[in-house]
This record gives C-alpha cells, structure tokens and sequence, in this order.
C-alpha cells in the first residue's frame, strides 16, 4: 500500500502555517461530507488528520529549533513540574482507593 507522506521538511514556515490552514479547513469539509453524505474513502479522513499532525509536528520542531536557551531551560522545567504534579495526583488517588478498601 502507497501512502503519499506530506513531506513537510521542504516546506518553509509561511508555506507550513498556509498549508496548515489548508489541511484543516479540508479536514472540516470532508468531515461534513462525511456526516451528511458519505465518503467514498473514509480512510481519507485519516490520512488528512495525520498530515495535520505532521505539519503540527514540524512547525512545534522548528520552533523549538529557534528557542533561546532560557526559552528551553522554562520549557524544561514546566515539563518536570507538570510531571511532578501528575504523580502527587497518581499518589493521592492511590491513597483514596486504599481508604476505600
């Protein structure tokens, strides 16, 4: 089975922000057709909702690329703080099931 990959490497950032846009609103239209008539190829949503992605991917790259230092050491430690909070959660949860049992 061919795919036919979006090769979002060539692009640049203007072409991938257009493109983007494209992507989306095709994705809204097809979407609809969907609903209301049918499509021939439903596979087609998917295929449209992954080169949404790697469009999405590819713009977050480039723009991680282009951070400063301090931009990506505040990146880092939102990451571990946010990490952090998810597993004081995961061990307060745990704690209310052991109080159940």
């Amino acid at each position: 089975m061919a795919q036919n990959k979006l090769n979002t490497a060539e692009f640049t950032m203007e072409e991938l922000v257009e493109e983007l846009k494209n992507a989306e609103a095709n994705y809204r239209n097809l979407r609809f057709d969907h609903v209301t008539t049918g499509l021939e190829n439903p596979i087609k949503l998917v295929e449209v909702r992954r080169d949404i992605a790697r469009i999405k991917t590819e713009l977050r790259k480039r723009e991680l690329a282009e951070a400063s230092e301090e931009e990506l050491a505040n990146r880092s430690k939102t990451r571990a703080r946010r990490k952090r909070q998810r597993q004081e959660r995961n061990v307060s949860k745990r704690k209310a099931l052991a109080k159940r049992k």
